[in-house]
């Protein structure tokens, strides 16, 4: 038995169209949700560096000092004479020396302190003095000490520098020491010069040490 009676023939032929549903509306894609904003961490400042230390200049004597003559003293004498030092010596000793070439070039060369006092540039004046007065145009050899020390008593008088005590008794002992060696070796005749330099100097007075 059918569940359900038709009325008429037109039911059969024309049904009652369906209830109209209601619009189903789509539902909205879902949306991402917005991210939190990532804590930002500020950077830890940056450890400021020491400025770099600059190396002072090395200190220039001034102009009118005593070191500021020495130095001046010794380019004169070198450049004068052609003379180029081989070493500075630290202590109170010093020699010069000629180099001669095939080719007839000389080389002039001397060791001896830095003048830096009255002793040190005496030292360097003397042996300046024998390129200055010549090698073997005095004789004997103990002639020649005798002129080139006096060569380096006038240039420090000529630059107005100190000649101390000590200066001349340096002179004094290295000429006794050019005689007594000059007398040794039977030398005929000692040049007058250094007739004042034949007797012995006193002995040295020795430095007290500080305590």
């Amino acid at each position: 038995m059918l569940k359900r009676a038709w009325q008429t023939l037109w039911d059969l032929l024309d049904p009652a169209p369906p209830k109209p549903q209601a619009a189903i509306e789509p539902k909205p894609a879902p949306q991402p949700k917005p991210r939190a904003a990532k804590k930002t961490t500020k950077p830890a400042p940056t450890a400021k560096l020491a400025p770099t230390a600059k190396l002072a200049p090395t200190a220039k004597p001034a102009p009118d000092s005593a070191q500021a003559r020495y130095d001046a003293v010794v380019q004169t004498m070198l450049k004068r004479y052609g003379v180029r030092v081989r070493k500075w010596r630290t202590s109170m000793s010093g020699v010069a020396w000629c180099l001669k070439y095939n080719d007839g070039r000389i080389t002039r060369l001397i060791e001896s302190p830095k003048p830096k006092g009255p002793m040190s540039v005496a030292v360097f004046l003397h042996e300046i003095g024998h390129h200055a007065i010549g090698f073997d145009v005095y004789k004997p050899r103990c002639l020649e000490e005798y002129h080139a020390w006096m060569f380096a008593l006038t240039a420090m008088e000529a630059e107005g520098l100190n000649i101390t005590d000590a200066v001349r008794d340096r002179m004094y002992r290295s000429l006794y020491y050019a005689v007594a060696k000059a007398q040794r070796r039977r030398i005929k005749e000692l040049p007058p010069e250094l007739i004042p330099f034949v007797p012995k100097p006193p002995p040295r007075r020795r430095k007290r040490s500080a305590n």
